[in-house]
């Protein structure tokens, strides 16, 4: 009846292709270890021995099975050869763990047959590379069914060693990160720590411990480029304010961790020797504080008797300052005294005035702050008249003009000219007013040549209109320049100047 099963099997295997054969002998493997696992369960709780060769017998024949299904190529013989060792595992009664290894040695020795098989039909070119996966499989599911049995055994023992591997992966990252955190070595060694620890656990948790470790790097970058940018405010700030190096010395530690040893090895050197610094200061300042305090008692007296000194010394000025008060109350009180050159004003009025009238001169004075300078004002209709009659007068004969210039007052304008007698070794200082609207008054240059410049520039710069002038033009400023500068009014019309 076997045989006729198997004829019907093989009939059936070489009407279907290779891959539903296969497909097909996977799935009545699986269908039999499962029949053959309950049975065994069922043999153990009941303490069944029987039951539990019974079960091992069920197994054997399901390993045969696909083998049988898959290579239908195989010859009968094979077959008969590849159950032998199940019956005798029948025969002599073997336990079922015993039964089970020897169905696994079988299925292996199965196995590298058919490969040597496949390999030499690969050789020979005769077909035989589609024929090859189907005895892998007729091979290898005799293999998983008989491994199947203590599946159980097996899936315990991979979720213990994935649990180990996964503590230790856990423990190694864990000790890689605290060793990169007291090295300051950067996160790289962690992450890259994390990850080879996870090597053996599963992938879920492969993830988890690389996500883990590159959060931490993140982190740990963030945090060393804040402490950098605190620790380089803090020196900046020690720097412009002189507040010593003892925040320079924690700020450049803890922004040092990023750098390389040689920038942290300088950074805490320096960072000492600031401190260093700072250390000797404030003992040089607790020493002075010291000796001041012990010099407190004789500073006082000290204070004492330069506040005394003070005191004296202010008594004295102000003493001093009484008599001479007192003196030029005195002077004041005496007449003073007329400068000697009174007498060469006297005589240039009363000249004046008998040649030329008596309203001529406005006002007489000895200037005291121009070396007693005698001093005529004249009135502006007259200023000509009395010019031709200082340099010809006898009595005169001012034959140099030796300056002229003008002035603005805001009020009006004046002309100033100083005279001096080469013959009588005299001088003197003629003044005009002169009205700002109308600036004009009478020129000196047909009388003294040496009046045309400074004419020209008082036209310039204050805006005195000469008549009798015989070149009355710009000198200094371009002809087309607008208003005078040394008027007190001037408003710059050129914003460029």
């Amino acid at each position: 009846m076997s045989e006729e099963n198997n004829k019907d099997r093989d009939q059936s295997s070489e009407e279907l292709s290779p891959e539903e054969a296969k497909r097909r002998a996977v799935e009545e493997a699986k269908r039999k270890f499962q029949e053959a696992k309950q049975k065994k369960d069922a043999a153990k709780q009941a303490g069944a021995e029987d039951q539990a060769k019974e079960a091992a017998a069920e197994v054997t024949s399901s390993e045969e099975t696909p083998a049988a299904e898959s290579g239908a190529e195989k010859p009968a013989e094979e077959s008969q050869e590849d159950a032998a060792p199940a019956a005798e595992a029948k025969e002599e009664s073997l336990s079922p763990e015993e039964a089970k290894r020897r169905a696994v040695e079988e299925a292996k020795r199965k196995f590298q047959e058919a490969k040597q098989k496949k390999d030499a039909a690969a050789e020979a070119g005769d077909g035989a590379q589609a024929e090859g996966p189907a005895a892998e499989a007729d091979t290898e599911k005799p293999a998983e069914s008989s491994g199947s049995a203590s599946a159980d055994e097996k899936a315990k023992a991979a979720a213990a060693a994935k649990a180990k591997a996964a503590a230790a992966a856990k423990a190694k990252a864990r000790a890689a990160k605290q060793k990169a955190e007291a090295e300051g070595q950067g996160a790289g060694a962690t992450e890259g720590g994390a990850a080879d620890g996870a090597e053996g656990a599963s992938d879920d948790e492969k993830a988890k411990a690389i996500a883990k470790a590159k959060a931490a790097a993140a982190a740990k970058a963030k945090a060393a480029a804040a402490a950098k940018a605190k620790a380089q405010a803090a020196k900046q700030k020690a720097e412009a304010e002189g507040q010593g190096a003892g925040a320079t010395d924690g700020g450049a530690a803890d922004g040092a961790e990023g750098a390389s040893d040689d920038e942290k090895a300088k950074a805490i050197a320096k960072a000492k020797a600031a401190a260093a610094a700072k250390a000797k200061a404030a003992a040089a300042a607790k020493a002075k504080a010291g000796a001041q305090g012990e010099s407190a008692e004789g500073d006082d007296d000290a204070k004492a008797k330069a506040i005394a000194a003070a005191k004296a010394k202010a008594a004295a000025a102000a003493a001093a300052r009484a008599k001479a008060g007192k003196a030029d109350a005195q002077e004041e009180a005496k007449p003073k005294e007329p400068s000697v050159n009174q007498p060469y004003l006297d005589k240039y009025v009363k000249v004046i005035k008998e040649h030329i009238g008596e309203d001529v001169v406005e006002e007489a004075y000895i200037n005291e702050l121009a070396k007693d300078a005698p001093t005529l004002v004249i009135k502006r209709e007259q200023w000509h008249e009395v010019a031709q009659f200082l340099k010809h007068n006898e009595q005169l004969s001012f034959d140099f003009l030796s300056d002229l210039h003008g002035s603005d007052f805001e009020t009006h304008l004046e002309l100033y000219a100083h005279f001096y007698s080469y013959k009588l070794k005299q001088s003197i200082t003629i003044r005009v007013k002169v009205e700002r609207e109308e600036a004009t008054v009478a020129s000196v240059t047909p009388i003294w040549p040496g009046a045309n410049w400074p004419e020209r520039e008082m036209y310039d710069l204050l805006g005195f209109q000469f008549t009798g002038h015989p070149n009355l033009t710009r000198i200094l400023l371009t002809d087309d320049w607008v208003g005078y500068p040394l008027r007190k009014d001037y408003e710059q019309f050129d914003e460029e100047v």
